[in-house]
């Protein structure tokens, strides 16, 4: 199993852009699949972004594609997410997963952390 940290949240204006790392200890981390997902204001949560093993292939909602991105340090047991042109919908808390299968870790299993909150203000 895996431990998973998130960081880097914050406030930010429509239009900015922030960093959020997700930071894993335990097994080994290249093993592992990993997803960040939100969960908005009153909402489920949803998927976001994928990444393979080795950052082979990345995946998107449809909702960030072209504005976000995803990816991965395996040297330093860190995957990424680069949010820019930030819109006001996109305030959630973000959470970081991993997962062995990629297949397993877009539907939300594996292990989580506790997320990180993005307010994105207009």
């Amino acid at each position: 199993q895996v431990q998973l940290v998130e960081s880097g949240g914050g406030v930010v204006q429509a239009g900015g852009s922030l960093r959020l790392s997700c930071a894993a200890s335990g097994r080994a981390f290249s093993d592992y699949a990993l997803a960040w997902f939100r969960r908005p204001p009153g909402k489920e949560r949803e998927f976001v972004a994928a990444i393979t093993e080795n950052s082979s292939d990345t995946y998107y909602a449809d909702s960030v594609k072209g504005r976000f991105t995803i990816s991965r340090d395996n040297a330093k047991n860190t995957v990424y997410l680069q949010l820019d042109i930030l819109k006001p919908e996109d305030t959630a808390v973000y959470l970081c997963a991993a997962d062995t299968e990629l297949s397993t870790v877009v539907v939300g299993r594996g292990s989580w952390g506790q997320g990180t909150q993005v307010t994105v203000s207009s």
